[in-house]
């Protein structure tokens, strides 16, 4: 299976250089994590001295990266080999649970022909 370069994945409408032909559809990537007990602990320390809370941090970039690359291979099962309106959203759907979403737009698109 192909995969969508990172270069043509963008929060834009339109990808510069390329021309969009055929529109795949929304595509998402959906990852649900809870705070575990340590990091909880952890973190509530790292709250007492202040500053970023990198346990927090940790936790919500991996969130993201997988919700991210989830997207990227739902657009890839599709045919797609571009991602443009690329968005996160993020719930709480329980205390301490948290579902982050990725999502966009899975397109197919070709180079535009210099001078032409």
């Amino acid at each position: 299976m192909s995969m969508i370069s990172l270069a043509h994945v963008t929060t834009a409408f339109e990808l510069p250089g390329y021309r969009l032909t055929r529109n795949h559809g929304v595509v998402r990537g959906i990852v649900v994590r809870s705070r575990s007990i340590i990091g909880t602990i952890g973190a509530s320390l790292q709250t007492l001295v202040g500053g970023n809370i990198s346990l927090y941090t940790e936790l919500c970039e991996k969130a993201r990266e997988d919700a991210f690359r989830i997207m990227l291979a739902h657009g890839a099962e599709l045919g797609a080999n571009a991602l443009v309106g690329v968005r996160y959203d993020a719930n709480e759907i329980a205390p301490g649970v948290t579902e982050v979403l990725a999502y966009g737009t899975a397109v197919t698109v070709e180079p535009v022909a210099v001078g032409g």
